[in-house]
């Protein structure tokens, strides 16, 4: 297992631990999910949930090594079904969730922080959707989060990045802070939830979920609908074993 997990004081801590790039397995994609829902029963024990990475970047995507050695269509159904059941378990979660970004935020990771209530991100963080890339399309849905709809739109065509500076601009990022600074400040901030009355925290994560325009796994599951439409044709499958020759 390559996530791991520490309780202190009404914060859990999930730390993914995939070196070299941080890019996220199918097994650690649902383990996250499953850690996730299971604190919603937990509300004197957990009052906040802190998402981060000890590797070289946040994460890289799902792992598209394990995809393609996976026979026919089991690797994408099994990492386009795991990214669902892990974002939609991060914006239901009854508990307030943190992203903590460094380094490279790319696919996955824009899910994961998409779907986040808070980031706290690093000066050299950066986010992108390399989908197009990669022969796939997702994750667009929470990119919109993050970005205005048009930067979101010439992020997905051109697969380039933004900075945390940029997100920090646009509102989505709550702080930007040295790098070795960054588990100093992810910490103050859920300690700051951490302190509320949770009752009170959970019912306003509860209305602001309700009041949100549109349903975002709903809005990201159609998104995978085309994922699932260019793999049949085979561009997928052309796309990821480029980007693995390279």
């Amino acid at each position: 297992m390559a996530v791991h997990e520490t309780i202190d004081d009404g914060i859990a801590i999930l730390t993914m631990d995939n070196p070299p790039v941080s890019a996220l397995n199918v097994t650690d994609a649902y383990f996250i999910a499953e850690k996730i829902r299971s604190y919603s029963n937990q509300e004197d024990d957990i009052k906040v949930v802190l998402i981060r990475s000890s590797g070289n970047g946040f994460c890289a995507g799902v792992d598209i090594k394990e995809m393609q050695e996976l026979p026919e269509n089991e690797g994408i159904l099994k990492a386009n079904h795991s990214c669902y059941e892990l974002f939609d378990a991060i914006h239901s979660s009854k508990t307030p969730v943190i992203a903590v970004v460094n380094g490279h935020c790319l696919g996955t990771g824009i899910g994961i922080a998409g779907s986040a209530d808070v980031i706290i991100a690093a000066e050299d963080a950066t986010f992108g959707l390399p989908e197009v890339d990669n022969g796939a399309l997702g994750a667009a849905s929470h990119l919109m989060r993050l970005v205005p709809s048009q930067k979101a739109r010439w992020m997905l065509y051109t697969c380039e990045t933004a900075t945390s500076q940029e997100l920090f601009n646009y509102g989505s990022v709550l702080e930007v802070v040295e790098s070795e600074k960054l588990e100093e400040a992810s910490l103050a901030a859920a300690k700051k939830i951490a302190e509320k009355n949770g009752t009170l925290i959970r019912a306003a994560k509860a209305s602001l979920d309700g009041i949100e325009e549109t349903n975002l796994s709903k809005r990201y599951r159609f998104e995978q609908g085309y994922t699932f439409e260019m793999n049949l044709m085979g561009i997928g499958d052309q796309a990821r074993d480029a980007f693995l020759d390279k």
